[in-house]
């Protein structure tokens, strides 16, 4: 019998997932089973695709970001506010947000922080950042990005083919770049690299600095599909972002992540919520219920490494 790759195995698990959740949908809702269905099933996927690679960016060199749901809500409401009117302070502001990113990043680095403490502790600041900016749910989307974010395409939903483009980036970027592979050797030997003669500190600040830049990207999708903002509009992202991660294959160690993996994750999250919505399961009990769904799919995860092992 011809053995399956680890790599094999941390995409086999997503992509099932996402199937039978498909499948099920469709045999709950037949109606789903059309263009129209689809883009609405996969409305939100964009978004939280964005920042789920800006997650998975941050897992790469063994941290974690318990901020980026507070960021991508910072960042939606400085594109619903300045965007339209004051696009100019609006880029730059966000470039900004951007460098304080990759100066977390240093900050970690420097002073050897635990990240979820320095995370942590921005997410209030992002947090009260956005609330300055937007005290009450509000702004607009710019007339450009509300465009494209629902554009009509042929034959497949906008949604599912930015989606794949999301994942063929990502994965050029981290697996074929000279920067990626120096993300993922910073995850795997921080030691080994520096004796390479990398710098071990710039390489985290790229790496933050792009995981600021997709959580730029996703807060910006997401006034893209839903015409305004909120302080409070992306706070799940958090969570669903790490899930994603996890379901895609990612690891929290030793820099073993997969974009493509963590695309679909972030699907298979979306469509769990229309899954539990079709089942009338209540909201309260949908942030518990995703949970479990996490818990079965990495169980068998490790029940497949454990045989091929």
């Amino acid at each position: 019998m011809t053995r399956l790759s680890p790599n094999v195995i941390r995409l086999l698990i997503p992509v099932l997932s996402l199937a039978a959740l498909l499948a099920a949908v469709f045999w709950l809702q037949p109606r789903a089973m059309s263009y129209m269905g689809m883009n609405l099933l996969f409305n939100l996927a964009v978004p939280i695709a964005l920042a789920t690679i800006a997650q998975m960016l941050v897992i790469a060199v063994n941290d974690l970001d318990l901020s980026i749901g507070t960021f991508v809500s910072f960042a939606a409401c400085v594109t619903a506010v300045y965007l339209p009117t004051a696009p100019l302070v609006a880029v730059i502001i966000l470039a900004g947000a951007i460098g304080v990113y990759a100066l977390i990043g240093v900050l970690i680095h420097l002073r050897d922080l635990p990240s979820i403490v320095v995370t942590l502790g921005m997410s209030f600041v992002w947090g009260g950042l956005a609330v300055l900016i937007l005290p009450s749910p509000g702004g607009q989307a710019a007339g450009w990005l509300r465009g494209l974010m629902t554009a009509s395409t042929p034959v497949v939903p906008l949604a599912i083919i930015a989606s794949i483009v999301i994942a063929v980036v990502a994965h050029l970027l981290v697996t074929r770049s000279t920067l990626g592979v120096a993300i993922r050797g910073v995850g795997g030997n921080a030691r080994s690299v520096a004796r390479a003669g990398w710098s071990v500190m710039k390489i985290k600040a790229a790496a933050y600095a792009l995981s600021g830049l997709f959580s730029v990207l996703a807060g910006m999708a997401l006034v893209g599909v839903t015409t305004s903002a909120d302080a409070n509009i992306a706070l799940r992202y958090t969570l669903l972002s790490i899930a994603g991660v996890i379901l895609g294959g990612g690891e929290f160690v030793g820099g073993r992540v997969s974009p493509v993996g963590a695309v679909v994750g972030a699907l298979t999250l979306t469509l769990a919520g229309s899954f539990l919505s079709f089942l009338r399961i209540s909201p309260d009990w949908q942030i518990g219920a995703q949970g479990a769904v996490l818990i079965i799919v990495l169980g068998l995860r490790l029940i497949l490494a454990r045989r091929e092992a």
